[in-house]
């Protein structure tokens, strides 16, 4: 028998019992398991789904003359901002083996015919930062170029989170220093989102580079329409997303938590009685309305991405 979640994810595609005003989730399947979908129907009076907040992409280039980068349904340009810390310019087209990059923004930020990523009305800075997305520890040069980009550039540019997409594709239990850590930390400080994919290589034993550094969330997945996880999966997960890939699981829940940003400031919620910045008070709230998930070849319980717990937690309890 078919999910429940895949049964509604197809009559969402259809456009058939769907009230998100005949939008196309990027992701219909995963989109209605993590309830962004309920989020579109439940909030749109109240929210703007990412209008005014930047996402940072750091990630192996992009072809920005593709129509989801060069279009947009939305009021603003979708590209805000590009930058390429390999080469120092503000070109991140594809060099050497990039190719990821390009397509990366879709599930957090797509706004074109019709078709939405969960925060669609927000704009990206694309920042090329290394030559390929499957990467080593010695890329952490650029990607360090990259993040004080963002450092030095977050508040012209509105960027409140950052997709940081590589994966070194090893099984890493313990952190690895390298420059980006303190770049990491100061983000961190700065309230700024930082996460990354787990790896796609169903590791029990640790997850990629650079998602097991400190002051980086680690997210890893779940199968879409099941609570199932799969993929890379470790003590270090942060949270677990539906997604056919960790990449995309990361890609859904940047997109998520601009939408909680938005939540918080709306509402009045006093998230500083969750963390000791706004990023790690986002995950604890992220984490505390998510649904438990057991993992039976880890034996580790994880919590998964619920979107519309999340905001419903922070409007009940807001002062406004």
């Amino acid at each position: 028998m078919q999910s429940p979640f895949v049964l509604i994810g197809l009559l969402v595609l259809l456009g058939l019992g769907s009230t998100a005003r005949g939008a196309e989730p990027a992701d219909p399947v995963a989109f209605q398991h993590a309830r962004v979908t309920d989020v579109w129907e439940a909030y749109a009076d109240k929210l703007t789904f990412g209008k005014g907040q930047t996402l940072a992409l750091l990630d192996d280039g992009c072809k920005l003359s593709m129509p989801e980068w060069s279009q947009s349904d939305g009021e603003l340009p979708k590209v805000r901002v590009s930058y390429d810390s390999v080469d120092g310019d503000d070109d991140p087209k594809h060099e050497g083996r990039g190719y990821h990059g390009s397509t990366i923004g879709i599930p957090s930020s797509v706004n074109y015919k019709g078709k939405r990523g969960v925060a669609f009305n927000n704009q990206v800075a694309v920042v090329r930062a290394l030559e390929c997305c499957h990467c080593t520890v010695s890329d952490s040069k650029t990607l360090a170029a990259g993040l004080q980009w963002v450092i030095d550039h977050h508040e012209q540019h509105r960027i409140t989170a950052i997709n940081l997409a590589p994966v070194d594709d090893l099984e890493h239990a313990e952190p690895v220093a390298t420059e980006i850590d303190a770049k990491l930390k100061r983000l961190r400080a700065l309230g700024i989102w930082v996460s990354a994919p787990a790896g796609n290589h169903n590791f029990t034993k640790g997850i990629s580079w650079p998602a097991c550094q400190p002051h980086c969330f680690a997210i890893g997945a779940v199968k879409p329409g099941k609570d199932e996880v799969h993929l890379d999966r470790h003590a270090k997960l942060d949270l677990v997303v539906p997604a056919s890939a960790t990449s995309s699981s990361n890609a859904i829940v940047c997109g998520a938590v601009l939408l909680l940003r938005e939540a918080i400031d709306k509402s009045g919620y006093d998230w500083k009685q969750d963390g000791p910045n706004r990023a790690a008070a986002m995950l604890a709230i992220l984490q505390k309305t998510g649904t438990e998930v057991h993992d039976p070849t880890s034996q580790l319980t994880f919590r998964r991405l619920d979107v519309k717990a999340s905001l419903d937690y922070v409007f009940e309890r807001g002062r406004r």
